[in-house]
C-alpha cells in the first residue's frame, strides 16, 4: 500500500511539471472545446473492433471564450482505451471491479440484471454496426444519463435517426469461439417527412471452435424505426435479439491437461457414432423492445423518458445421473494420482494418453446403461397402485433454465439553468421475475425419467416423503421436455431517484449528485418439496431495503489542456438475490442478519488533452463492506450438495492508472497504459454451512482466513505500443502486454481452523494448505492493420461514396499457451489426509495466436 500512496504522490507532483514542459498554454486564450457528449463514430480507416473517438463538429470553436473549457470524457482517455482492448487476454478487471459496479444504458434505458447486477452484453452480441454511437464515463464522473457506478458508465444510442445513413455489407473469418461471421445493416437516416429506419442482421458461427468438442451457432437481429413530429419532439422504438447456442469449454485439473498433451483439453464432450458431442450446451433468446421519447422542451432542458421489456430464456445443459457411477470423465477417483497401486496408475495414464476417448464422454456406454436398465416405479404420481415399469434411464442430459421477464422505465431531465450551472434528475422503476427449474432435455435411449431426491431417498430411507421433489406430484415420470427437480421464481423490484448539479467557473468545475433507491424481493416456490414442506412452496417473505449515495467531484483547471481532478463518493446497495438466499433451489432461508453492503470511493489525478500528448494519471482508492456470497457444491464428506454461506465480506481496491498517447512523427504514435493495484480482501469472513437436504446448520460462524487474499485478477497491467495511420488511408499498430501478480480464485474451506488442524502453524504443509495461489507472470504481443478503399476513384459511374474496408487483428503472436486466464482451486479438501494434490486447481487458458479479419462493402 505505500508503494501505491507513493506513487499517487508522484503523479500529483508531476501534475505541476508536465504542464510547463509540454504545454504553456495562456488560460485566457486556451482554445475551448465545448463540453459535450463524446461519441464514438467509426472513421474510414477504422478497424471493425477498435472505435476512433471524435468530437461533434463544434470541436475547436470560439477560441475568445474567457472560461477554460472543461475536461473531455472518457472517449479520449488512452487508459481506458487500452485496457478495453488489450488486457483482455487475462480476463483483466478495470481497478479489479466486479461487472456489477458499471452501468449500461441503451437509448435511456437500464440494463443491467436486477438478480446479480451484470449487463448481458450477449443480449446485443454481434450488432456492431448499431453500436457505434455511446457516451462513456469512467470511475466516479459526473453523467448527464444516470447517476453512474464507481466503475463507470457507458450509453449507448441506437435510435435509427443516429445511425449513419449506409449499407453495410461485412462478412469476417476468425479462430477464436466462431469461424464466421456475416453482417449486413442499412440505414436511411432522417427523410423530409420525419421518419427514420435501421435494420441489421448478422450471424456468427462455428462447427468448432478453438477448442475441441466445442461449437457456435448465433443469429442477431435489430430492426429501429423514428419518427421527429417537429423540432421538439422524436418518438424512437427498437427491437433486437440474438439466438444462440454454444457448445462450451469446461476446465480441469493440470494433470488431466498433460494427459491429453493440450491446456485446452475439454470435458465435456466425448465422440457419439464418430462425431463430437457436448453434454454442456449454452442457449440464449431474451429479446429486447425499448420505446424511447425525446422531449426538447426548451432551448435548454430536454426531457429523455424510456420504457423497455426484456423477455425469454437461458440455459445450459449437463449431465444429470441415478444411482449410477459419475459419468464425467475428469472426475478425481478416475485419475492415476488416485489409483494406490502406483503400477496399475501409470498403465491407467499410458491408457489414457494413448486412446481419447478414455478421456472424453463416453455416451456409447451412458446409452448402454440406459438401453439394459429395467424397472417398476410403484404408485407413479402418487397414484396408488398405478405402476409403470420400463427402462428408467440413469443418465440424462437436463437442461438448467432461467427465464426472465424484466420491465424498465426511466426519465432524465437535463437543464441548463445558465451558461455555469446545469442540472440532471432522473427517476426509474425497474421490476424482474426470474423462473428457475430443470427439464429433462435427452433420455439418453431411455423411456423416463423419475422427479426424485436420490440423496434424500438415501438418507432418510424410512421417511417416504423425503425423497420427492415435489409432494404435489409425488414420484412423478418425467419425459423429454418435462420440468422436474427444483422450480422456483424469484421477484424483484427496484425504485429510484437521483439528483446532479454541476457548476463550472472559470479555474474550477464542481459537481454533487445524490441518489435514493428502495428495492425489495421474494421467493415463490412452485414445488413443495419433502424435506422442506413448510419453506418450498409458495411466496417467501419480503425483504425490503432503502439505499442512499452520495458524490461530488471537483476539477481544477490549470489550462486549456491540463486538469487536476478529485471526486469521491459515499453510499450503500441491497444485497443481490443470488447471495441473499442459502438454497433457493429447495427452500427459503436467507442469510442471517441481512443487510445492505456499503461502499467508499476517491478517486484523484491529472490529464493532459494536448494536440501531440494526451495523457490520464489517476490514483483510487476503493473500500467494500458486509458482501455477501453464497457457494453450492457437492461435498465428499457430507455426500451431498452443501452451500457456503459467507458474510461480513470485505475488500480494499488501491492503485494507480496511467495512459499516454504520444505523437511522434507524421501519423506514428506512441501509446502506453499501466495499472498497477492491489485488490485484497480486508476482513476475516464468516461461513454458515447447510445442506441441501438437512435443516441442519453444519457450521455457523466459522473463520475464514482471507485477510490479505488478493482478488482474483491481475493486479498489473501494462502495454506499450506503436501506432502508424497513414494518408493513404491504411494503419498498423503493434502492442507488447504483460501481466503480473495474477491469483486464483481461493477455496475457503482450506483457510478455517479444521483445514490446519494438526498441522504444525508455519510449516511448509501449513503454507501449502492456506496460502493462495499466484499464477506465473504473462504477456503477449498483438497487432492490428487495416486499410479502406474509396472505390469512387477508380469506378466514376458510382454515385455514393462507396468503401471497401480491410482489417485484421492477430492477438497473442508469440502463441504463449501457458496464459491461465483464470480458474479456481476445487471446492473440496482432503480434510484427513491434508493432501492439497488430491482435488487440483481448476484452469482456464488463453487462446494461443489467434485471429480476427474482416472485409466490408459500405456506400
Amino acid at each position: 500500500m505505500s508503494k501505491i500512496k507513493h506513487c499517487f504522490l508522484i503523479v500529483m507532483l508531476l501534475a505541476g511539471l508536465i504542464p510547463a514542459a509540454f504545454s504553456q498554454v495562456d488560460p485566457k486564450t486556451a482554445p475551448a472545446v465545448p463540453d459535450t457528449t463524446i461519441v464514438e463514430v467509426l472513421s474510414e480507416t477504422n478497424t471493425d473492433n477498435i472505435p476512433v473517438i471524435s468530437l461533434d463538429e463544434n470541436d475547436g470553436q470560439d477560441g475568445s471564450a474567457q472560461n477554460i473549457s472543461s475536461q473531455l470524457g472518457a472517449g479520449r482517455d488512452p487508459f481506458l482505451n487500452a485496457a478495453t482492448f488489450k488486457f483482455g487476454a487475462v480476463r483483466f478487471r478495470i481497478r479489479g471491479y466486479d461487472a456489477d459496479n458499471f452501468n449500461t444504458y441503451i437509448n435511456g434505458s437500464p440494463m443491467e440484471n436486477l438478480d446479480n447486477g451484470f449487463t448481458p452484453y450477449g443480449q446485443w452480441g454481434g450488432l456492431n454496426d448499431v453500436l457505434r454511437n455511446r457516451e462513456s464515463t469512467s470511475g466516479l464522473k459526473s453523467t448527464t444519463f444516470g447517476y453512474g457506478d464507481i466503475g463507470g458508465s457507458t450509453f449507448f444510442d441506437t435510435r435509427a435517426s443516429y445511425q449513419r445513413k449506409q449499407t453495410s455489407i461485412n462478412y469476417a473469418s476468425s479462430n477464436r469461439n466462431y469461424n464466421n461471421r456475416i453482417m449486413l445493416t442499412h440505414s436511411t437516416g432522417l427523410n423530409s417527412k420525419g421518419w427514420a429506419f435501421s435494420f441489421s442482421a448478422s450471424r456468427r458461427w462455428a462447427t468448432e471452435g478453438y477448442s475441441d468438442g466445442t461449437y457456435y451457432d448465433g443469429w442477431s437481429f435489430f430492426a429501429g424505426v423514428d419518427k421527429r413530429f417537429n423540432d421538439r419532439h422524436l418518438l424512437s422504438f427498437v427491437a433486437f435479439g440474438t439466438p444462440t447456442e454454444n457448445g462450451r469449454q469446461g476446465s480441469s485439473t493440470q494433470e488431466m491437461l498433460n494427459i491429453a498433451g493440450t491446456n485446452y483439453y475439454n470435458p465435456y464432450w466425448g465422440y457419439q457414432n464418430g462425431k463430437k458431442r457436448n453434454a454442456s450446451v449454452a442457449k440464449s433468446f431474451q429479446p429486447v423492445g425499448i420505446l424511447t421519447h425525446d422531449w426538447k422542451i426548451s432551448d435548454k432542458t430536454s426531457l429523455l423518458t424510456s420504457a423497455a421489456l426484456t423477455y425469454g430464456k437461458r440455459s445450459t445443459t449437463g449431465l444429470d445421473w441415478y444411482n449410477a457411477a459419475d459419468p464425467r470423465p475428469d472426475y478425481y477417483r478416475y485419475l492415476p494420482s488416485y489409483q494406490l497401486d502406483p503400477v496399475y496408475g501409470e498403465q491407467l495414464r499410458q491408457t489414457m494418453m494413448n486412446d481419447v476417448n478414455k478421456r472424453q464422454i463416453n455416451w456409447d456406454g451412458l446409452y448402454t446403461t440406459n438401453y439394459n436398465s429395467f424397472d417398476v416405479v410403484r404408485n407413479a404420481g402418487g397414484i396408488l397402485g398405478n405402476d409403470v415399469s420400463g427402462k428408467r434411464s440413469h443418465y440424462i442430459i437436463e437442461d438448467r433454465i432461467i427465464n426472465t421477464t424484466k420491465y424498465n422505465f426511466n426519465s432524465t431531465l437535463n437543464t441548463a439553468v445558465s451558461e455555469n450551472i446545469a442540472f440532471t434528475a432522473g427517476i426509474t422503476y425497474q421490476a424482474q421475475n426470474n423462473h428457475y427449474y430443470k427439464e429433462v432435455d435427452d433420455l439418453l435411449g431411455g423411456e423416463f425419467y423419475v422427479d426424485v431426491n436420490q440423496f434424500a431417498e438415501r438418507d432418510f430411507p424410512t421417511n417416504p416423503n423425503a425423497g420427492q421433489n415435489d409432494l404435489n406430484n409425488p414420484t412423478r415420470i418425467v419425459k423429454e421436455g418435462d420440468k422436474f427437480g427444483y422450480n422456483y421464481d424469484l421477484n424483484i423490484k427496484k425504485g429510484s431517484v437521483w439528483l446532479q448539479g454541476v457548476f463550472k467557473f472559470r479555474k474550477v468545475d464542481v459537481f454533487v449528485a445524490t441518489e435514493h433507491t428502495y428495492t425489495s424481493f421474494y421467493r415463490k416456490g412452485n414445488i413443495k418439496t419433502g424435506l422442506f414442506p413448510d419453506n418450498s412452496y409458495g411466496k417467501s417473505a419480503t425483504y425490503n431495503f432503502y439505499n442512499s449515495s452520495i458524490k461530488g467531484g471537483l476539477t481544477y483547471k490549470i489550462n486549456g489542456r491540463n486538469y487536476l481532478f478529485a471526486n469521491g463518493s459515499y453510499g450503500s446497495r441491497a444485497p443481490f438475490f443470488e447471495n441473499a438466499f442459502l438454497a433457493p433451489r429447495t427452500r427459503d432461508f436467507v442469510q442471517e442478519n441481512l443487510k445492505s453492503e456499503e461502499i467508499l470511493s476517491v478517486e484523484g489525478g491529472y490529464v493532459m488533452n494536448a494536440p501531440k500528448l494526451k495523457i490520464r494519471a489517476t490514483g483510487y482508492y476503493t473500500q467494500f463492506k458486509n458482501q455477501l456470497n453464497v457457494l453450492t457444491f457437492y461435498n465428499d464428506d457430507f455426500k451431498n450438495f452443501v452451500n457456503y454461506a459467507l458474510s461480513n465480506i470485505g475488500k480494499v481496491h488501491a492503485g494507480l492508472e496511467f495512459g499516454l498517447e504520444a505523437k511522434l512523427y507524421k501519423g506514428l504514435s506512441l501509446t502506453a497504459a499501466a495499472a498497477i493495484g492491489q485488490y485484497t480482501y480486508n476482513t476475516r469472513q464468516s461461513a454458515t454451512v447447510t445442506a441441501d437436504n438437512s435443516t441442519v446448520v453444519y457450521e455457523k460462524n466459522t473463520v475464514i482466513y482471507t485477510k490479505d487474499f488478493y482478488v482474483p485478477t491481475p493486479q498489473q497491467a501494462y502495454t506499450i505500443g506503436l501506432d502508424y495511420r497513414s494518408p493513404k488511408f491504411w494503419f498498423i499498430n503493434v502492442n507488447f502486454n504483460y501481466f503480473d501478480k495474477m491469483y486464483l480464485d481461493f477455496n475457503p474451506i482450506r483457510r478455517t481452523e479444521s483445514a490446519v488442524s494438526g498441522v504444525p502453524e508455519g510449516s511448509q504443509l501449513w503454507h501449502q494448505i492456506i496460502d493462495q495461489t499466484q499464477l506465473k507472470s504473462q504477456y503477449t504481443l498483438d497487432a492490428f492493420a487495416g486499410y479502406s478503399w474509396l472505390m469512387n476513384r477508380r469506378f466514376h459511374s458510382l454515385k455514393k461514396r462507396h468503401f471497401l474496408v480491410f482489417n485484421v487483428g492477430v492477438n497473442n503472436i508469440l502463441n504463449n499457451t501457458n496464459i491461465v486466464s483464470g480458474g479456481f482451486e476445487q471446492l473440496r479438501f482432503d480434510f484427513a489426509q491434508k493432501n492439497i494434490e488430491k482435488f487440483g486447481n481448476r484452469n482456464f487458458y488463453a487462446y494461443g495466436i489467434n485471429y480476427f479479419a474482416s472485409v466490408g462493402l459500405r456506400f
